[in-house]
């Protein structure tokens, strides 16, 4: 049956990284690992976990995308089990196994930023059983890196931005980061460039060279906010 078309009136949308069509999209051959893919973009859109992954069994459970597979749920699990291997040793995923007693489950991260710290953190044992069966660990992140900081404050990264992040987390003191996120948020500006200059000036000046009549919080914010206006509208 053909396709009806898209209903009318607002649809979610499922954000999928520019790089995909760049360089996975002329590279991906096998049509199972393309559905894998593309699967796990729209599943992982929709958790509100802190920490976002799959296991096999998100997979297993969704009988129509299963269905599409193959023909035969045998043959249709066979498929997946080769997809997700091709899409990890692509590196679109990443597998990381867990071992909770005598049970072993692999956890398959989306090969960004927040997979990857996720992803090394279970490799480094930094987890414990969650009691959850949808979402089976808790992992311990001392403290959020600059990536989810951004995400959680200014929106979804693009590459740029990323590698932007990057240079800066080598620069600056992960608090120094953090106090600069707070600064912007308190201050209600979405803006890399402005928490980059607040983490440039201290870099220049020290972090707490200001003049200020005392050293309350709204002092602050308005001192960082006097100081960077020109990076935020």
């Amino acid at each position: 049956m053909p396709f009806s078309g898209f209903p009318p009136g607002k649809v979610r949308l499922v954000p999928i990284p520019a790089p995909f069509f760049t360089q996975l999209l002329p590279e991906i051959d096998h049509l199972g690992e393309m559905k894998v893919v593309l699967y796990v973009f729209w599943r992982l859109s929709q958790s509100e976990a802190p920490v976002r992954y799959l296991t096999r069994a998100d997979f297993l459970e969704d009988e129509a995308f299963m269905q599409g597979l193959a023909p035969s749920r045998s043959e249709a699990e066979a498929a997946l089990d080769e997809a997700l291997t091709r899409a990890v040793a692509r590196g679109v995923l990443l597998a990381a196994d867990i071992e909770d007693g005598e049970s072993r489950q692999t956890l398959y991260f989306l090969n960004s930023p927040k997979g990857r710290a996720a992803a090394d953190a279970v490799r480094a044992g930094q987890w414990r059983p969650s009691g959850d069966a949808a979402h089976p660990v808790h992992l311990y992140l001392d403290r959020p890196n600059i990536y989810r900081l951004y995400e959680e404050h200014i929106g979804p990264l693009t590459p740029l931005i990323a590698e932007q992040l990057q240079e800066a987390e080598a620069a600056y003191p992960a608090d120094w980061i953090e106090e600069a996120f707070r600064i912007a948020a308190a201050n209600n500006v979405r803006r890399w460039r402005y928490i980059e200059a607040i983490l440039e000036r201290w870099q220049k000046e020290g972090r707490h060279d200001r003049t200020l009549g005392g050293d309350s919080e709204k002092d602050r914010r308005r001192y960082y906010n006097d100081k960077f206006s020109d990076f935020y509208e």
